[in-house]
């Protein structure tokens, strides 16, 4: 079914959001994108509304659609607003198109977004990590996560000749993820993920680095520039889950609090705003368009921070205000 086929009113939502996606998001959008629309199509929009013609959606279902989620199918604040951008983004190109009259998405009112709060560890829960992981297999995609903020895809996608021992740089230049049940390798979503990040002041991690491409070269294993860093027993790249997996094992078993390698990406961000480093450096090193991503997404982490900040100026005026503190407050009571 083409655009130009389309009769104004009398088309489905289901078959609307087909046409749109054969259209508007399969040719340009990645794959990442394609099959959580298609998730959301398949296992929501579809049976609650899919046979609802465009003419016939209003605020009011749209609005039911959205009740629907929360209370029939326990979904967050957040997931249901995904749904929302996606209804409201097809529909308006429906309405551009001239099929609709109008976008009934924009006068529906998704659920207010909350906040969502990732664990991290503080410096000391990070030390106990990282002394028990130390000759683990996974010491090295920890420290990659929270010494370089690095994402576990960007970890997973890192190849031989993307780190250079000599000058001490590694370069974020492709991620491993899935897609479903598939593992998927591509280029980074945008272009400031694509960086290069120094490692010269990292001694361990350099040699950590140096140890396995040694120990991989002397066992014949999979070591050529275009080779994965990460791989299994079995010579073969990890699989992203594998990872995860591996990592909520290692912190029971050593009796840590639960930490995922997110979670440690947010180690990294905590740390570095508490030294004080520049929101722009932050935000650079972490592969964020901007500084104003990098604090949105952190502000529960900074606002810790804003607080030490306060109680520091606090222990100044306070300090310098002296014994004469006592007396100005009785002065000021008589008066």
């Amino acid at each position: 079914m083409s655009h130009s086929r389309v009769r104004r009113g009398h088309i489905t939502l289901e078959h609307w959001l087909e046409l749109w996606m054969e259209t508007d998001i399969e040719p340009c959008r990645a794959a990442t994108t394609i099959n959580g629309y298609r998730g959301i199509i398949r296992n929501h929009i579809r049976p609650a509304l899919g046979r609802v013609r465009l003419c016939d959606l209003t605020p009011a279902l749209i609005n039911g659609y959205y009740q629907w989620l929360a209370e029939e199918k326990g979904l967050s604040p957040n997931t249901i607003r995904k749904h929302h951008v996606l209804l409201h983004t097809a529909l308006k190109s429906a309405f551009r198109q001239g099929v609709i009259l109008s976008n009934p998405v924009q006068r529906a009112i998704p659920p207010q977004a909350t906040a969502v709060e990732v664990a991290y560890y503080t410096p000391a829960r990070l030390a106990r990590l990282l002394q028990a992981v130390k000759g683990h297999p996974l010491e090295i995609p920890v420290r990659l996560a929270c010494f370089l903020g690095l994402r576990r895809s960007e970890i997973l996608g890192l190849r031989w000749r993307d780190v250079d021992l000599h000058s001490g740089q590694l370069s974020v230049r492709w991620v491993r993820t899935t897609v479903g049940s598939r593992v998927v390798e591509k280029p980074p979503k945008t272009s400031d993920s694509c960086r290069t990040l120094s490692i010269a002041a990292l001694d361990d991690l350099l040699t950590l680095l140096r140890s396995l491409r040694a120990k991989r070269l002397r066992e014949g294993m999979p070591c050529a520039p275009d080779d994965f860093l990460l791989l299994g027993r079995d010579g073969k790249p990890l699989h992203p889950n594998v990872m995860s997996s591996a990592l909520s094992a290692f912190v029971r078993e050593f009796r840590l609090p639960p930490i995922t390698f997110h979670g440690l990406r947010h180690t990294f961000a905590s740390m570095a705003n508490s030294a004080r480093v520049p929101m722009y450096q932050i935000s650079r090193a972490m592969g964020h368009s901007s500084p104003s991503i990098t604090q949105r997404i952190y502000t529960h982490l900074f606002d810790q921070t804003h607080g030490e900040v306060l109680a520091a100026v606090a222990d100044v005026v306070k300090a310098s205000a002296g014994p004469q503190s006592d007396a100005s407050s009785t002065s000021l009571t008589s008066a």
